[in-house]
């Protein structure tokens, strides 16, 4: 069944790299206007053109709540609604020992990887209740069921993300706002080769370590999880809150 959105609003943050733009792309393909939000916009200038009214492109540091709130309005503004937000942004961490890892590091891991999922949930929020409906999904990462070392920040991030997920799910059911989580496993973007160590062989651990690590024995695609956030965002999936959906070919196993 092809899945259609018409006349909705979907918020895809990270809208730049590897996952976020085949978000973004998919969900134009379903009819769907679409905010694409990151720090980094200049991959999204061909849909831009080719989408035109469809498509907003916002330049926002979503770790700043003052940036987040105008995008939101600006969203609003535009569309007259705001019905789905994928957050879809996070950076990795190059695998470092725990003694090793600075204060620096690890604020600006949670800055990205959750305090961003807070501002822009915290926003999404009032236009989705005045609305009477909603869908949040946000992107955690496999590797909180199944950790590997020296991601101690970037995995305490992504549990952290999964927790206010199922929080939020509890507190916005009332207002029928859905909120769930998915769990991509190793991805084949540009962010797989920032998880390894300082001075490692980035395709070396491509191949021996993370797609070996799954089971199905294939990287998962953007393109993939760009279909599960949009099944999850439809009403196909209505009766849904408070899920963790693995999105891992096997590797939370």
């Amino acid at each position: 069944m092809e899945i259609q959105l018409n006349g909705k609003t979907a918020v895809i943050t990270g809208a730049g790299g590897g996952m976020g733009k085949a978000a973004v792309e998919t969900f134009l393909q379903s009819g769907a206007n679409v905010a694409a939000l990151d720090i980094r916009t200049e991959s999204l200038q061909q849909l831009k053109k080719q989408f035109n009214g469809q498509l907003l492109v916002i330049d926002s540091n979503l770790t700043e709540q003052d940036s987040v709130e105008a995008a939101f309005q600006k969203i609003h503004d535009t569309y007259g609604r705001i019905d789905i937000l994928a957050n879809v942004a996070g950076i990795a961490q190059s695998a470092t020992a725990i003694e090793d890892v600075s204060l620096e590091m690890w604020h600006r891991i949670f800055a990205i990887n959750t305090t961003a999922v807070f501002l822009t949930s915290r926003a999404a929020v009032p236009y989705m209740k005045q609305q009477g409906e909603g869908a949040i999904i946000n992107v955690a990462s496999i590797s909180v069921e199944r950790p590997r070392p020296g991601l101690n920040a970037y995995i305490a991030s992504k549990g952290a993300t999964v927790s206010l997920t199922k929080a939020l799910a509890i507190e916005l059911a009332p207002d029928k706002i859905r909120v769930n989580c998915l769990n991509p496993g190793p991805s084949d973007t540009e962010m797989l080769g920032e998880f390894t160590a300082a001075g490692a062989d980035v395709e070396d651990m491509k191949e021996n370590t993370f797609r070996k690590s799954v089971p199905l024995g294939e990287l998962i695609q953007p393109q993939d999880i760009a279909n599960t956030l949009l099944y999850m965002s439809s009403d196909l999936a209505k009766m849904m809150t408070g899920s963790v959906v693995n999105v891992d070919g096997g590797r939370g196993i």
